[in-house]
C-alpha cells in the first residue's frame, strides 16, 4: 500500500472535517462512496450540513460541481440537457446543450421534492455513466459521481424515491443533529467564516490520485469467509426464516438485491484501505452494514406499527449473523 497515496486521503478526510463539523460518520461514508465510484444518499433535516458536506468535497477534490435543485416542476431535460437549434456558419444546427449532469460531482439537491419521472432522468447515468437524449448516447465525465439530498419522507411535499432508484445508491446516510460541543464550534467557525478575508489554503486532491486508490482497492485481500460473512448478511433479509429465534420474519417484507453484496464487498474493502490495511476483516463489513442495507429492505407494517426502523433491523441482523 502506498503510505503517500493513503496519506493524501487522510489529509482529504481532515480537510472535510474542518469545513464540516461534527459530521465524522458522514464524511468517512463519502469519501468511501469517491473511492468506490458510487452514488450517496443524504437524508436529514433541513440545516444538517448535507449540501455543504457536498461543496466542501467538490471543492477539496479540485473538481467540476453541479447542482439540481429539485422542485415539483422541474423537467427531465432541467437534468440531463436538451437539443436547442444554434446558428454555425449561417446555418442552423441541432446541437446538444448539456445539463448540469455533465459535471465530476452532481449534487441533487431534495431529490425526494421532485416527481418519479424528474427521479428517473437520473436512473442512467447513476448506473451506466451514461446520459441518452434523442436517441443518442453521451458519455459522462471518467470521474462522476451523485450526492442526492433529501429530506424524510415524512415531511410535506415530498415523493417518495422508486426502489429502483434507491438501489442504485451504493450508500445511504442519515444525517442527525450535532452534539453540543459541537454546535459550538459551528457557530465559531461560521464567525470566522464571515470575518476572515485570507483564508487558509487548503490541500486539494487531484482526480488521478482518486483513480490510483480505486486501483489500489483491488489488491485488498478478502478472504472466503468474509465472501460468506456478506452472503449471509444478505441473504438474511431475503429469508430471515433462517433465524427462528430473531423477529426479523416478522419485521422484513422485501430483502435486498445482489446489488447490496457487490456494495458490502466494495465499501467493505474501502473503508479497511483507509484504516491503513490491506485486508477485509468482519468490522469491516459491520461499519458499512448500516449505510449499504438500510434503504435496501422493504420494512413489514408489523415493524413500521412498533416504530422499528430499519436501523433497528439491521443491529438485529448483525446480532443474529455470525462471521464465519
Amino acid at each position: 500500500m502506498s503510505s503517500d497515496l493513503h496519506n493524501a486521503f487522510v489529509e482529504l478526510d481532515a480537510a472535510i472535517n474542518r469545513a464540516v463539523i461534527g459530521q465524522e460518520d458522514v464524511v468517512r461514508t463519502l469519501i468511501i462512496a469517491l473511492l468506490t465510484n458510487g452514488n450517496v444518499l443524504l437524508e436529514g433535516l433541513p440545516g444538517t450540513a448535507k449540501t455543504r458536506s457536498v461543496r466542501t468535497l467538490a471543492r477539496v477534490l479540485d473538481a467540476s460541481l453541479g447542482r439540481i435543485q429539485f422542485t415539483p416542476d422541474l423537467l427531465p431535460s432541467d437534468v440531463t440537457g436538451t437539443e436547442i437549434y444554434q446558428e454555425v456558419d449561417g446555418h442552423q444546427e441541432l446541437r446538444f446543450q448539456q445539463g448540469p449532469v455533465f459535471n465530476n460531482v452532481v449534487l441533487a439537491d431534495e431529490i425526494n421534492r421532485a416527481p418519479a419521472k424528474v427521479q428517473a432522468a437520473l436512473l442512467e447515468a447513476m448506473e451506466e455513466r451514461t446520459v441518452t437524449v434523442a436517441g443518442k448516447s453521451y458519455t459522462l465525465p471518467p470521474l462522476f459521481m451523485v450526492l442526492a439530498t433529501q429530506n424524510p419522507i415524512e415531511q410535506e411535499g415530498t415523493y417518495p424515491l422508486p426502489e429502483a432508484q434507491m438501489d442504485r445508491f451504493i450508500m445511504k446516510i442519515s444525517v442527525d443533529y450535532p452534539d453540543d460541543d459541537a454546535e459550538e464550534s459551528i457557530i465559531r467557525l461560521v464567525r470566522g467564516e464571515e470575518n476572515s478575508d485570507s483564508g487558509t489554503e487548503e490541500p486539494r486532491l487531484s482526480q488521478d490520485l482518486v483513480f490510483q486508490a480505486r486501483e489500489a482497492l483491488s489488491a485488498i485481500t478478502v478472504s472466503p469467509n468474509i465472501d460468506k460473512y456478506i452472503v449471509a448478511l444478505v441473504m438474511a433479509t431475503r429469508d430471515p426464516a433462517r433465524y427462528p429465534d430473531s423477529r426479523l420474519k416478522e419485521w422484513i417484507r422485501v430483502g435486498s438485491s445482489p446489488r447490496a453484496s457487490i456494495a458490502l464487498d466494495k465499501c467493505a474493502r474501502a473503508n479497511a484501505w483507509l484504516c491503513g490495511r490491506d485486508y477485509v476483516d468482519p468490522e469491516d463489513v459491520r461499519t458499512v452494514a448500516h449505510s449499504v442495507l438500510c434503504h435496501r429492505m422493504i420494512l413489514s407494517y408489523d415493524a413500521l406499527a412498533e416504530s422499528v426502523d430499519s436501523h433497528a433491523v439491521i443491529d438485529e441482523l448483525l446480532r443474529q449473523v455470525a462471521a464465519a
